[in-house]
């Protein structure tokens, strides 16, 4: 468990404390932007990866379960994981200033465009639903460091990216931020954006359905547990 909690720690340092921060642009402007990104790339997956292997070793140890999963929470997640992927796929594929150097995005007329009228972070925010629902099933401590990383990350990385955006574009990235909301729905609910579901286009939808669908498939196979309720 020790190696999960430093795993998950230097995942989250490595994101919190420096993506989106002034040394993130201190480091970047010493080294070159190209380099500061693959350099961080590496750093990202080999944690990621560190977090994945501490997670599976952590599990077959001693691991405290605080809560299990019922009939009704495994319903729950399935829907909440639903949600998640029509957040996470239309927002891989929607130009999105957010994202790792798409700044451009924003020249263009119609920066707010589809799943960007929901939330200015639709990858970040399906993330969060993701590991949200992964907790309502997963009650040991192990998935609650590695879920709660995770849903803590894709939290706060909307704050930090939103900082890092605003110092390097100024006004253009307020106008956006104006028009746009963090929180899904919250622009629209406020009248600052309206709902249209035909720019998200049916083949995104489709795509996410499929991936969902698919992923269902494959979890008892690649994790040896099916996320389907059942006995």
């Amino acid at each position: 468990m020790t190696m999960l909690i430093a795993a998950a720690a230097a995942f989250l340092a490595i994101h919190l404390l420096i993506s989106g921060t002034r040394l993130r642009d201190a480091l970047a402007g010493a080294i070159g932007q190209g380099p500061y990104m693959g350099l961080f790339s590496l750093a990202s997956i080999a944690t990621l990866a560190w977090m994945g292997v501490a997670y599976a070793a952590a599990h077959r140890g001693a691991d405290p379960l605080y809560w299990a999963a019922t009939p009704a929470t495994r319903w729950i997640q399935l829907v909440v994981s639903l949600a998640a992927f029509l957040l996470v796929v239309p927002g891989l594929t929607t130009p999105n200033p957010t994202s790792v150097r798409q700044e451009a995005a924003l020249e263009r007329r119609d920066a707010v465009r589809g799943v960007l009228r929901i939330t200015r972070h639709p990858f970040l925010c399906g993330v969060a639903l993701w590991a949200a629902g992964h907790l309502m099933v997963n009650g040991d401590l192990a998935s609650l460091v590695l879920f709660g990383s995770l849903l803590l990350l894709a939290i706060l990385g909307t704050a930090s990216i939103d900082a890092k955006r605003r110092r390097a574009l100024g006004e253009k990235w307020d106008a956006f931020a104006r028009a746009t909301s963090a929180v899904p729905f919250a622009a629209i609910l406020q009248r600052r954006q309206t709902l249209k579901l035909r720019e998200i286009g049916a083949t995104r939808i489709i795509a996410a359905l499929a991936v969902w669908g698919a992923l269902l498939a494959a979890h008892p196979y690649l994790f040896g547990v099916s996320p389907l309720p059942g006995p």
